[in-house]
């Protein structure tokens, strides 16, 4: 999985470095032999199941600022989408570059389970998420196509000014543009379903994989084989 991340970033050619951010030697070792650089290793208070990104990416960009190596803005580019091909970068690259008075992109698609239909559980009792329509007339009552669009962020790539980290404490700022990920570019694999879909999708040529030179990276005590 991080194979085809760091593959497609290299790829892409827009990255003055292709960094990860790892608080493991194993997960570092990884990223080194497909190309990444890893130039230390994220402390453990930034690397809990519910660590905040505002804190391992501020620490990074300070600590690579520290060392002299300042950058204008970054890309946020996580292992659990592989479909995200060089060419999705490169297009969401030109779209950052071309909006003005923004502070940050991040890929979306439309919604599957629309918010207009989900509830917040109050103890024996329950809530509609989303209030009601001016009209009175409830959302989850209505029928979808007459329910606005809605659009979920996918963890297939973000792109923002540094500044916003820095000035604002924050991954993304104020003023956020979408990007439109197509096909399956989005497909975030967090599950054993996500995995086996994802294995399906590249079984029947529905999706395609960035394409990975290096030979596979071997355990300790593995040998390679033809």
């Amino acid at each position: 999985m991080i194979a085809y991340t760091i593959s497609a970033a290299l790829q892409s050619g827009i990255f003055s470095d292709v960094i990860v951010s790892t608080d493991s030697e194993y997960y570092a070792g990884i990223a080194r032999h497909y190309g990444a650089e890893v130039p230390f290793l994220r402390p453990e208070r930034f690397a809990g199941d519910v660590s905040p990104d505002i804190g391992w990416l501020a620490y990074t960009l300070d600590r690579l600022k520290a060392e002299g190596r300042e950058y204008d803005c970054f890309s946020i580019l996580r292992p659990t989408s592989p479909f995200r091909l060089p060419q999705t970068i490169q297009r969401a690259w030109q779209a950052f570059r071309a909006e003005s008075g923004i502070d940050s992109l991040r890929a979306v698609e439309k919604c599957q389970q629309h918010p207009g239909k989900m509830w917040v559980l109050q103890g024996k009792r329950m809530v509609p998420l989303m209030p009601l329509r001016s009209s009175g007339l409830p959302w989850h009552s209505s029928q979808y196509p007459a329910l606005p669009e809605v659009y979920v962020q996918n963890a297939s790539l973000e792109i923002a000014w540094s500044r916003v980290v820095f000035e604002q404490g924050s991954i993304a700022g104020d003023v956020l543009m979408p990007f439109f990920t197509e096909g399956y570019e989005g497909l975030d694999v967090n599950t054993e379903y996500d995995w086996g879909l994802a294995e399906y999708l590249v079984d029947t040529c529905q999706a395609e994989l960035p394409s990975v030179t290096d030979f596979p990276y071997l355990l300790k005590g593995q040998s390679k084989q033809c």
